[in-house]
């Protein structure tokens, strides 16, 4: 079965066309104006590539109402759209990509996989902030965690680079890119994250902020006199990294930091302080430490992040091996790969980001198509 993912970000529309192998046929970006996206355009490429069997689309939040993989038809467009509250800045460019493709794919059936589905089997424990209940049963408050599709595919991938069931197996998948979050997954489920009611808490990122003190954002509004947005923007688009060495993008704060510049030193300091720490608390949320995989544009290719997180989290197993983390075989790179060095308790991987692959999985599995056995 041909799947053509579709993955609508803040910027743009990626387009994959996989088969029935899941080999990438097509691919192409196409940038998203003030105005949506080219509509034009879209369909010119669309025009071009071979048909698809279905349309696979990475939809940001489920809620609690979409625990899986969905058919989407006229009804659940609504709830899509019904959902919109809890993430304002993401469901109107997924429901616009949705729109956009299924307008130009009349009669292809339309899959929408949720960034949010694989956190819903997080225990009551974890998921529970300890606020007022009205405010719990009004506002449908709780952790419900982003990055899932990553996750799922990174653990999944785990248990097969290791030829073991997941089972038995406990996970700490590292999503690092420009947004970061970290998950407990336990036998397959996850049962912890480090997102929560927005994609704000938990580690540093680019540009936002990680978990900062509540009482700090009310000391702002009350003696800076500026508005919830006002922080909001902030917090979002004006925070993390960008805050603390003028950038977002680690190859360029480690570059600094190699030339003795203080603020990238200690941008890298916290980064790796928060991401320590979130593994630890995660270790504990899955009972114990297993193997730990890094995915995601940072967790994929910065040595020197690994390097320092391993050295933090040395008292609960994790060691790598330099040589292997090189991840060459004949000058060429190593996508996934096993970092651990000899005799190390625990396990450690980088593994390529695929939520394209994880979306094609269950588009494929909801139709009751073939799909293959392994997540690759």
């Amino acid at each position: 079965m041909r799947v053509l993912v579709v993955n609508a970000g803040s910027s743009s529309l990626k387009l994959r066309l996989l088969g029935g192998d899941d080999r990438v046929e097509e691919s192409a970006d196409l940038p998203a104006g003030p105005a949506g996206f080219d509509t034009s355009r879209l369909a010119q490429i669309l025009n071009g590539w071979a048909a698809p069997d279905v349309a696979g689309h990475r939809v940001v939040h489920g809620g609690m109402t979409f625990t899986g993989p969905v058919l989407v038809n006229d009804a659940v467009r609504q709830q899509l759209a019904d959902l919109t509250d809890l993430a304002p800045l993401h469901q109107p460019k997924s429901l616009a990509g949705l729109d956009a493709v299924t307008a130009r794919l009349s009669g292809v059936p339309a899959v929408a996989s949720f960034d949010t589905a694989f956190h819903t089997t997080i225990p009551p424990a974890a998921a529970t902030y300890a606020v007022p209940r009205e405010w719990q049963e009004r506002y449908a408050i709780r952790r419900y965690g982003f990055h899932g599709l990553s996750h799922a595919y990174c653990s999944a991938r785990a248990a097969q680079m290791l030829g073991r069931p997941l089972a038995g197996l406990r996970i700490v998948t590292c999503h690092l890119g420009a947004g970061a979050s970290l998950a407990a997954v336990l036998e397959g489920r996850s049962v912890d994250t480090t997102m929560g009611f927005t994609p704000l808490e938990g580690l540093v990122m680019a540009t936002r902020s990680g978990t900062v003190d509540p009482g700090l954002v009310l000391w702002l509004e009350e003696h800076e006199h500026i508005s919830p947005h006002e922080v909001a923007t902030a917090l979002e688009q004006r925070s993390g990294l960008t805050a603390l060495a003028g950038t977002g993008d680690m190859r360029e704060i480690e570059a600094a930091a190699a030339r003795g510049d203080p603020d990238s030193r200690l941008a890298i300091d916290v980064y790796i302080h928060r991401l320590a720490g979130g593994v630890a608390a995660m270790s504990a949320a899955a009972g114990g430490l297993d193997v730990l995989a890094f995915t995601g544009g940072v967790g994929e290719n910065s040595a020197l992040v690994r390097e320092r997180a391993a050295q933090r989290l040395a008292f609960l197993g994790v060691a790598i091996d330099a040589d292997r983390d090189g991840g060459h075989d004949g000058g060429a790179a190593v996508a996934d790969r096993d970092i651990t060095a000899a005799g190390a308790a625990v396990t450690t991987l980088v593994i390529a980001a695929r939520e394209d692959l994880q979306i094609a999985r269950e588009a494929r599995r909801l139709l009751g198509a073939p799909s293959r056995q392994s997540p690759r």
